[in-house]
């Protein structure tokens, strides 16, 4: 079909004032998807490729042909500054047609939002937090507001897959449809889409339609990308050696960062001067570090201050003069950022993004770079590694680098496979089961325990959870006080419960800027956002310690000084690496292959370490001996696999093998020490891995491993339940024990 004939007569004036010559592949397909079946969408297309005009052009032509008497389009995305930088390009499509754009979230006009809900039309913009304060204050307007609802658009789908955010999303989109009485489609907008198939099937939840996913030539992929290694003093991994590698992406050296400068970040402030940049961190504690530190280098060199700062523990205020300046083409100035600039959010014409360290994901490594190259131009990105040097005695776990192989290993995995990581849909959400829950309750008022179920667990997230576990749950609130049952035998909110419900933060399910304090005797260490539990490690204030206590009401977390080195999982860090990346940092350790994009530091160091890898016979087996009774496991493991694997070794292996102090740096390695010899090691691990234990058997006793932001109202039978069955990786470690069998010869 000729696709742009088939628009309305307004988005074809739109895309002649707009001076397009053609549409683009993406819209070629999304409008056939979109006009020639009733099917739900998968849009996967590169950042910056137009999807969502792609979306919106044969959406608003539909409803152009066959106006919706209520909103007729739900716009979900998981930011705020993602709606208004899409508001800007969709009321400039829609104002002269007079189709109403209206946001709906905190920062969001009051007025227009009353207006909305007596004359419901047009689109609405909304988060996942917003729409479920909707459906709670709002209960008796959504029918008025819905009823005749034809499309639900999700963009940024794929920074839904993998958290109870994502569950809560559709959760809401299953209530409200319900409560609405209406069918609408789901298109789904994304970039970095890894199993279209698996996140198509995601997108189609709860409901009976297919999900469509356009397959089209989105064009040839052009990248400018550098990986470079530093220690943070003098020498570098190059010194001494005569080796010749690409030059950097530009030869420009227009000053230099003061003499004392940190040689990675001194790097970083030569090549962003004159440039418009972003530069990537995986903390907050980091990204602050790191612009104040490159604001101290412009002072020292008597040149005005070009970095700004954004992450999402800043104000709104903070945050949005970063995103303005940013917009404007004639700024030079580079923002240090979070993953708060990750996401779609059009900051104008970016020259270049720098990276420090290694994402965690692909996905996250593939929307960062996504920043630059819009505008016609190739994404650019310069990776920027750092490390101390090793210490004469130290282990040989620290002589590898480890987030230089990680971020070689994201890159590869993306050139070589197209791999993203797979959406997670076989969790048990219990903390999101005590939410939807509370906000059923909250919506409907008094409801049987029958009732309440058959609407509760009926949402498709939780088809992997009983009644009986609801029951649980249920005896648990009237317990607590957060429910309490009427003369009737109904159920409703109680004083403890609507305290709850009633506050504002309330509506989201990720822990926002909740900190705990960390504290060793009456010292003050600083904070951080997701403790870990008794007896696992956090590094802070620049040193090591191990956790004694965690005190989730008070929010506070005492801890012990250790010797050692861990890397700093904490903050923003999302900590969740995938198995394939492991599995691929070891190949890029053990093959001979150069990479075109490291520059001169990094080959050196990834030889240092492929000779390390070989000599330590590494290579050969996971075990290896570091002198006497101390041993390291090198297992391969993504983050929730090596979980299992650790708490299987310490509580079914343990006794047998004589194993003791046990240390791991997440999901990398394990160091221990061991009275067994290593043919005894894999005799004992093999032979247990094969019987039959309850997933349960790895939850310490007594432990309540807190994750999600309302397990500590949830039972602790269910949250040990929910952590056992839901985030312990337990077949991915059966799998890779098997294949230590072959030690056993």
């Amino acid at each position: 079909m000729n696709v742009f004939e088939r628009y309305a007569p307004f988005i074809q004036d739109y895309i002649y004032r707009s001076g397009w010559q053609t549409l683009r592949a993406v819209q070629n397909a999304a409008g056939a998807a979109i006009f020639d079946s009733d099917d739900h969408v998968l849009l996967c297309a590169s950042t910056a490729s137009g999807k969502t005009e792609a979306a919106f052009f044969p959406i608003l032509t539909l409803l152009e042909e066959d106006p919706s008497k209520t909103v007729g389009v739900l716009y979900i995305a998981p930011l705020k500054a993602l709606i208004n930088d899409q508001f800007g390009r969709l009321n400039e499509l829609c104002e002269e047609q007079g189709i109403a754009v209206t946001r709906w979230h905190g920062d969001a006009d009051q007025s227009k939002k009353r207006k909305l809900i007596k004359k419901p039309s047009g689109i609405l913009q909304i988060t996942p937090e917003s729409l479920e304060s909707l459906l709670i204050n709002k209960h008796m307007e959504i029918p008025t507001l819905f009823s005749d609802l034809r499309f639900i658009v999700i963009d940024e789908i794929h920074s839904l897959l993998r958290a109870d955010r994502g569950l809560q999303t559709f959760c809401l989109i299953e209530r409200l449809c319900r409560l609405a009485g209406c069918d609408p489609r789901r298109i789904g907008l994304s970039a970095t889409i890894g199993d279209p198939e698996l996140a198509g099937q995601f997108l189609a939840s709860g409901t009976g339609r297919k999900t469509r996913i356009p397959k089209f030539d989105g064009g040839r992929e052009v990248w400018r990308l550098s990986m470079e290694h530093f220690y943070n003093s003098d020498p570098q991994a190059d010194e001494g050696r005569n080796i010749e590698t690409p030059l950097p992406l530009t030869e420009e050296t227009e000053e230099k960062a003061p003499p004392a400068a940190d040689p990675g970040l001194a790097y970083i402030f030569e090549h962003s001067k004159g440039r418009k940049c972003l530069i990537f961190t995986n903390s907050r504690e980091e990204c602050e570090s790191v612009c104040q530190n490159l604001r101290q280098y412009c002072e020292a060199n008597h040149e005005p201050d070009r970095f700004l700062i954004h992450h999402g523990n800043l104000s709104a205020s903070y945050r949005e003069s970063a995103e303005m300046d940013m917009k404007d083409d004639d700024s030079l100035m580079s923002v240090c950022a979070t993953a708060t600039l990750e996401l779609g959010i059009d900051i104008g014409k970016l020259e270049r993004a720098f990276q420090i360290d290694a994402p965690f994901t692909v996905s996250g490594f593939l929307q960062r770079m996504g920043r630059t190259g819009r505008r016609g131009d190739p994404c650019e990105m310069w990776f920027v590694m750092r490390e101390d040097h090793q210490e004469a005695r130290a282990m040989l776990p620290d002589a590898i680098p480890w987030y230089l192989i990680q971020g070689i290993a994201l890159v590869q995995l993306y050139i070589e496979e197209r791999f993203v990581e797979p959406p997670r849909l076989d969790r048990l959400p219990y903390s999101l089961l005590y939410h939807q829950t509370m906000s059923t309750l909250a919506s409907h008022g008094e409801m049987t325990p029958g009732e309440l179920a058959s609407r509760v667990l009926s949402l498709s997230c939780f088809r992997r959870i009983s009644k009986e576990d609801l029951r649980i749950l249920l005896r648990h609130l009237l317990e607590i006080g957060h429910i309490a049952r009427t003369e009737n035998g109904g159920l409703v909110l109680d004083l403890a419960g609507e305290r709850i419900v009633n506050n504002y933060k309330f509506y989201a399910v990720f822990q926002e800027n909740v900190e705990y304090t960390v504290r060793s005797g009456p010292e003050q260490l600083g904070t951080i956002v997701k403790p870990p539990p008794v007896g696992d490690k956090i590094a802070i204030a620049g040193r090591v310690w191990v956790v004694e206590e965690v005190d989730h009401k008070r929010r506070e977390l005492f801890c012990t000084l250790v010797k050692g080195n861990i890397p700093a999982y904490f903050g923003d860090c999302a900590g969740d690496i995938h198995t394939r990346i492991l599995e691929r940092m070891y190949q890029v350790l053990s093959e001979e292959k150069q990479y075109p994009y490291l520059l001169s530091h990094a080959v050196c160091r990834l030889a240092d370490a492929r000779t390390t890898f070989a000599r330590s016979l590494m290579a050969e087996r996971p075990l290896v001996n570091l002198g006497g009774k101390m041993w390291a496991l090198f297992p391969w493991l993504g983050s929730y696999a090596f979980l299992a694997l650790e708490r299987f070794l310490k509580l079914r292996c343990g006794k047998a093998l004589g194993l003791r102090g046990l240390q791991s740096s997440r999901p990398y390695y394990m160091q221990f020490t061991m009275e067994a010899e290593e043919a005894e090691f894999y005799q004992t691990v093999c032979k247990e891995a094969k019987e039959e234990f309850d997933a349960l058997q790895l939850v310490y006793e007594k432990e309540v491993p807190v994750f999600e932001k309302y397990d500590e109202y949830v039972p602790e039978e269910l949250v040990r339940k929910g952590f056992a069955y839901g985030v312990l990786d337990i077949d991915t470690m059966k799998k890779r024990i098997a294949g230590w069998e072959k030690f056993l010869k």
